[in-house]
């Protein structure tokens, strides 16, 4: 579970709907590189995003929301409840 914090986490994320597995893959031009099994179709590579996040950051998936590119591959999502760097620790990422 990673620290709590009053402050909501922002984080840019590309995602790559339709891979074989749910994984962070890394970071690139500062936008965290996750894969989803979950097609782009009616919402459904979203959910599994909220899903994927909230369960690293050990917070509820109501904490977790698409501020930015729903529609769109690039997105960019608060996390409440999880301070940025802790985010990102339990995303297996380096700090930023």
């Amino acid at each position: 579970m990673a620290a709590m914090s009053d402050e909501p986490a922002l984080l840019r994320v590309r995602v790559q709907p339709r891979a074989r597995l749910d994984e962070v893959v890394g970071e690139r031009g500062g936008a965290v590189g996750i894969r989803l099994t979950a097609p782009p179709v009616e919402g459904k590579a979203n959910a599994a995003l909220v899903a994927f996040l909230a369960t690293a950051a050990g917070v509820p998936r109501s904490h977790v929301e698409i501020v930015r590119g729903a529609s769109a591959r690039d997105k960019v999502v608060r996390v409440e409840g999880v301070d940025g760097a802790a985010l990102r620790r339990a995303l297996g990422l380096g700090a930023p």
